[in-house]
């Protein structure tokens, strides 16, 4: 298959990947368009979640979208009226962090049964977490020394994590197609970002 037929495949399983999730795909597609412009797409992952606040039940959708040289994240969520607005409305923001930016990406995999696994078989979830910077969380402890009587202040220890992007599919909640598309996801960005550090 030519560069051109498969960008051209790959950019119609994308509008149909959002038509699927039945969430605004009119006003998805056309934001996450924008933001491709005309880029050929490498790989995707559509991912749509709702939520229950009290009384209400909230809808979002997310979507990834690789190029060849960026890594595009939309993301769209839906508001009730409120004092802001007389009517329902949503709101759709698009990211593009260029491939070079990125300093992470986790995959964790959660598998039934570990002692029976078998190669190829599809985990039960899949965490995809993708870190460029943006947002950063600092987990801090106070210090301590190893002697238990010890009242000296040590100051404080932590680490800080790289959070921009953390996505969980499952395959009870969000079905195999979904599961599978997020590990081709998680490889098509790994192998990517490690082409752009060569």
């Amino acid at each position: 298959m030519d560069v051109m037929a498969k960008t051209s495949t790959t950019t119609q399983g994308l509008r149909a990947a959002i038509e699927r999730s039945g969430y605004y795909p009119a006003l998805v597609a056309e934001a996450v368009e924008a933001a491709v412009g005309g880029e050929p797409i490498r790989s995707y992952l559509v991912h749509q979640e709702t939520t229950f606040d009290q009384n209400e039940v909230r809808r979002h959708v997310t979507v990834l979208v690789l190029t060849d040289n960026r890594f595009i994240v939309s993301h769209t969520d839906e508001q009730a009226a409120d004092s802001t607005s007389p009517t329902p409305y949503a709101t759709t923001s698009t990211e593009s962090v260029k491939l070079g930016r990125i300093s992470s990406v986790v995959v964790s995999r959660v598998v039934a049964n570990p002692e029976q696994y078998q190669p190829g078989t599809l985990p039960r979830e899949v965490v995809l977490t993708i870190g460029w910077g943006a947002v950063s969380r600092i987990d801090l402890e106070p210090a301590a020394c190893g002697d238990p009587n010890c009242e000296a202040d040590h100051g404080y220890t932590g680490s800080s994590t790289a959070d921009d992007l953390s996505l969980r599919v499952s395959e009870a909640g969000d079905g195999p197609d979904t599961v599978r598309q997020a590990l081709a996801f998680a490889q098509a960005i790994s192998e990517a970002t490690a082409d752009v550090t060569r």
